[in-house]
């Protein structure tokens, strides 16, 4: 199924499998659509919305996203490869399993996100909200977390080694076997359950504030 122009869809509308690769759908509606194993990969997407949708299996890969409001969608297993989502709304969204490897993500909203068992090599969550976000499992290897507010998000198990980690938000973020080999955590913010909050200087640990929030 070939998609040459679609500029307004129905709602709720019914797209599986539809091939709409390399298309200009820029701020199109997909609210609540069922967009199952479509094809998007490098479709222009900027400011478009996907919220409640159904994205399972969707290919995203190169996309350009700048933008777009996943709220609340279902993204198992989706392929975001290079895409870019800067400053998109991926509040609540399940991308578990998915492929972000190489993704822009800087400054877009991700908190509450279900990030279980997804491939975040080298993306770029600079400045990213990932508050409470889910990342058990998830594979941040060489990713720029800087600047990342990652309060109470759950990186059990998450592989972080060679990730950049400074200036991010660790406060009340549970870290259980996850592997911080090589990551640079100078600047990174914890808290020590007891109220007090640190942050990661050159010469070690030195206390920066009161009763952490």
């Amino acid at each position: 199924m070939k998609i040459t122009r679609t500029y307004q869809i129905k709602p709720r509308a019914d797209l599986r499998r539809a091939d709409l690769g390399g298309e200009n759908l820029y701020a199109v509606d997909f609210d609540n659509a069922n967009c199952e194993n479509v094809d998007f990969s490098k479709a222009l997407l900027n400011g478009a919305r996907f919220r409640g949708a159904n994205c399972e299996n969707a290919d995203f890969s190169e996309a350009s996203l700048g933008y777009a409001d996943f709220s609340e969608a279902i993204l198992k297993n989706a392929n975001f490869g290079e895409a870019n989502l800067i400053y998109a709304n991926l509040r609540e969204a399940d991308f578990s399993g998915a492929n972000l490897r190489r993704a822009d993500l800087r400054e877009a909203n991700l908190e509450g996100a279900d990030l279980k068992n997804t491939n975040l090599i080298y993306a770029n969550l600079r400045e990213a909200n990932l508050e409470g976000a889910d990342l058990y499992r998830a594979n941040l290897r060489e990713a720029n977390l800087e600047g990342a507010d990652l309060y109470r998000a759950d990186l059990r198990e998450a592989n972080l080694e060679g990730a950049d980690l400074y200036r991010a938000d660790l406060r009340k973020v549970d870290l259980r076997g996850a592997n911080l080999g090589g990551a640079n955590l100078l600047g990174m913010i914890i808290d020590d359950g007891q109220g007090n909050v640190y942050e990661c200087q050159r010469d070690g640990w030195g206390i920066v504030g009161g009763i952490a929030a």
